[in-house]
């Protein structure tokens, strides 16, 4: 009964939502052939369309190598086979072999030859099962794909064939094409050979629209390059707690930089018409639609707990903004808001996004989701009743993706009256309209010989530089009376030190040609890029670096990491002037990524404080995920880098930065905070002081940041005058144009980013601190000034009441910008009835 009542309950709350027209106008063309095609479909077809499966449903495994034929091998047998693969180092035949009845129902060993049949499957040359095929496409009529082959690269040749014959297949069965899915997270995950991105932290940390623009352009075109049109990205989750696992796939903590940075990497993907998107494009899907990353205890897939005003005026807004900039499809969010799982979200998907917003795109369930609709978050006991309530939620298309039962429960419910055929069809028109729109009828699929500019040094070098300008400068103190540590000169001798400090995995980071990022390690992957202490030796010398990492990680568990050698490190301290300790993480993606503790391993700030007895000068390179608490050895170090995910040419960008060739030009796009317990976000509530509370309250409430969002050196110098504002009094419908100065006041060329910031200094409710409002990035030489303008509608300063209306309140406003700030003074209070703000 409880379900019955939960549901009728966000029946009557959505039927209430006022029907919008389109964002996006619609290709009236498009829709004749989408009505046409849904007259001529069955019931199975229909529901074919809704089902995605992933590629190890149709990939041929050799049965000698399948769990049971490994689990019949006696232990010598085992470990000729591992060593036959190259698999003895991360296997060990000992320890898996079936040797007694009992080991024959032991878990953990079946898992672990489950694990050695998939590794020896990769190792294997990958190959279509046809049969596997014709029963999916044929029998069950599904509409999409999705992921890697063993979630690993494949070279665009391999993707043009599988999914060639994917397409044929559906084509000869259906008349209607697949949609094949990829996470190319950033850059292409999944090509061999084409263009990896640094992270999507770091892709905000450079704050440079153009650059996220042209990431978006490069990964579509090599995508497209290997016969996939649609790509699940950008993430515009807001990455507001910093323990999350996947806080490095997120454009950070802010609401405004991370819908500038989702909307220029959604225009650079999908093109300037998105109802008829070319060869070179792809179509998009924002995730995980919304507050997918602000769960409370910080773990992935955790519950958040949030307020209306939080939703509305954060974690729904860059949504919206990706919305408005012509999104084709969205996936919900694998965890839940308020007790409700974001995939039977009703609310959520059609109150505030298909009839809030009369948006017409598709939704697409992430990994699994329903299922975890029952065996999760318990809010459906079975299967059937989690399909009923997503579908009535909204969800378009089930990412299932590893059953087949889904497509008969769903008939069933439809035969029993519980799903509305009007649901399937409307789920069918936008699936069918996202097929349209990326032009599949008309060309099902794309070939590398038409896409020269595959991984490409054109393409390389809009990496490199991502790399250069999102690397963080954050401490750069004084080694002597006339110098600091940064630049170092030529001739320096440099110790360096750490697990981070040779590896090509560590630079790129979870999503990097396998989805745990360990495929960044292999040689066909990134043999041909250089490590941090690689690209220093190139940079430097090699008679001028020496390696002595210290601490390694384990090479099964990722966050596991080991003392090696930190005397010897130590040692070598001696025979050399500075000393950099590359520290941080190893690679995770997603739930493997969960820690119970933010603090940095013990094992490397023991290297970290070892090497600082030594008395040489500390440079501390950041290269981490997230950020991991350090506050006990930061004083330690003469300098501090934060590298986050800078890619494969991180090392060389690295090297660059502290030669003194490169300026450091990148900002954090989160607050690093100090403490395990003190998460904390720059725009955080009046009353949690930095400072202490004068007046009866006076104890010392105070945040404790490591370093606030928007931080970042440089060897330059920059010098801000005359803010100034076009009005001193406005209101609702005014649009406020700020112009402020900026000069180089240094002796180095650099590019500085101008971030403007407003202040509601006093209202009905609690106002932030202080809230992003604009910022621009621009290149200066010493002694050169530019007058940057900023534009903002007086509506961008409202926000969301207790009685859940925007409102813009009568009062003084402050706006800052570098050092200069002023004052301006709403006249009149004003409530806006709609859910969103009009956009203008």
């Amino acid at each position: 009964m409880k379900y019955l009542f939960s549901l009728l309950f966000l029946l009557a709350y959505g039927s209430t939502v006022a029907q919008q027209p389109p964002v996006m106008p619609r290709d009236a063309a498009i829709e004749a052939k989408i009505e046409k095609q849904l007259e001529q479909m069955s019931l199975d077809e229909k529901i074919g369309q809704m089902v995605e499966l992933e590629i190890g449903m149709i990939t041929y495994r050799d049965p000698r190598y399948v769990v049971e034929k490994l689990a019949r091998m006696s232990e010598q047998e085992l470990a000729d086979t591992l060593h036959r693969f190259g698999l003895d180092k991360q296997h060990n035949a000992a320890q898996l072999a079936l040797k007694t009845p009992e080991d024959k129902q032991n878990r953990e060993k079946l898992m672990g030859l489950y694990w050695v049949s998939n590794d020896i499957q990769a190792k294997l040359p990958f190959r279509l099962d046809e049969a596997a095929l014709d029963s999916v496409v044929g029998k069950y009529k599904v509409g999409s794909i999705l992921n890697a082959p063993q979630t690993t690269a494949q070279t665009p040749a391999v993707w043009n064939q599988v999914v060639k014959t994917i397409q044929d297949m559906s084509i000869k069965h259906l008349g209607i094409p697949t949609v094949y899915g990829l996470d190319q997270m950033h850059g292409t995950t999944y090509s061999a050979g084409g263009t990896l991105f640094p992270g999507a932290i770091n892709m905000a940390a450079t704050f440079n629209r153009d650059l996220v623009y042209k990431m978006g352009e490069i990964v579509a075109y090599e995508t497209r390059a290997c016969n996939v049109p649609w790509i699940y990205g950008p993430c515009i989750d807001l990455g507001r707690m910093q323990a999350w696992s996947r806080q490095y796939e997120s454009f950070g903590e802010d609401v405004f930089l991370s819908g500038e940075i989702g909307a220029a990497a959604l225009r650079g993907m999908q093109g300037d018409n998105p109802n008829h998107i070319d060869a070179y494009h792809v179509a998009g899907c924002l995730k995980h639609y919304f507050a997918y990353g602000a769960p409370y205890n910080g773990l992935d897939r955790s519950p958040a707990r949030l307020s209306y005003e939080e939703l509305r005026e954060k974690q729904f807004a860059p949504f919206l903004r990706g919305i408005r900039e012509g999104a084709l499809s969205i996936m919900t969010n694998s965890s839940n808001v308020n007790g409700v799982k974001g995939t039977v979200n009703r609310e959520f998907i059609t109150g505030w996004l298909k009839e809030g917003l009369g948006w017409d795109g598709m939704v697409v369930t992430d990994w699994g989701d329903i299922d975890g609709a029952v065996t999760s978050d318990r809010v459906a006991p079975t299967a059937k009743e989690a399909i009923r309530l997503a579908i009535n939620a909204g969800v378009d298309m089930m990412m299932v993706p590893s059953q087949f039962t889904y497509n008969g429960l769903l008939k069933e419910l439809v035969e029993e009256g519980s799903v509305s055929m009007e649901r399937i069809d409307d789920a069918v028109r936008r699936i069918l309209r996202l097929k349209h729109r990326v032009g599949l009828f008309e060309q099902p699929n794309t070939f590398v010989v038409n896409y020269p500019k595959f991984g490409s040094e054109e393409f390389a070098a809009y990496s490199r530089q991502a790399a250069l300008e999102s690397i963080v400068l954050l401490k750069n103190d004084s080694v002597d009376s006339q110098s600091r540590l940064l630049p170092v000169k030529q001739g320096t001798r440099l110790l360096v030190c750490g697990p981070n400090a040779n590896s090509m995995r560590t630079l790129n980071g979870g999503w990097s040609y396998t989805w745990q990022g360990d495929g960044a390690d292999r040689e066909e992957f990134t043999g041909h890029f250089n490590t941090i202490y690689e690209a220093l030796r190139n940079k430097f010398g090699s008679e001028q670096v020496t390696l002595v990492e210290g601490v390694s990680y384990d090479s099964k568990r990722w966050a596991m990491d080991h003392a090696d050698n930190i005397a010897d490190a130590v040692a070598a301290a001696a025979d050399n002037d500075y000393v950099i300790v590359c520290i941080g993480e190893n690679t995770y993606a997603e739930t493997r990524g969960n820690i119970a503790d933010i603090n940095l391993s013990t094992n490397q700030k023991n290297l970290v404080k070892a090497l600082a007895a030594t008395g040489k000068p500390i440079l501390l390179v950041l290269n981490e995920s997230r950020g991991r608490a350090i506050s006990d050895i930061e004083p330690l170090a003469k300098a501090i880098v934060h590298t986050m995910l800078p890619g494969n040419y991180g090392g060389d960008a690295l090297a660059e930065l502290l030669a003194g060739n490169e300026n450091f030009s990148g900002r954090l796009p989160y607050t690093y905070s100090a403490q395990p317990n003190a998460m904390v976000n720059y725009d955080y509530k009046a009353s949690e002081v930095r400072e202490t509370i004068s007046g009866v309250y006076d104890y010392n409430a105070k945040t404790y940041e490591q370093w606030w969002f928007g931080a970042g050196m440089s060897y330059t110098t920059y010098t801000y005058s005359n803010l100034h504002a076009d009005k001193n009094r406005f209101t609702k419908d005014d649009v406020l144009t700020l112009t402020v100065d900026v000069k180089n006041t240094g002796a180095m060329a650099g590019k500085e980013t101008v971030m403007l910031y407003t202040s509601d200094l006093y209202a009905s409710l609690m106002p932030d601190n202080r809230r992003l409002r604009g910022f621009e990035k621009i290149a200066l030489a010493p002694g050169e000034s530019k007058t940057v303008t900023f534009r903002i509608k007086a509506s961008d300063l409202a926000f969301v009441g207790t009685d859940k209306k925007w409102t813009l309140e009568a009062g003084e406003f402050n706006i800052a910008c570098g050092d200069q700030s002023v004052n301006i003074h709403c006249t009149e209070d004003y409530t806006w009835e709609e859910e969103n703000i009009p956009d203008n």
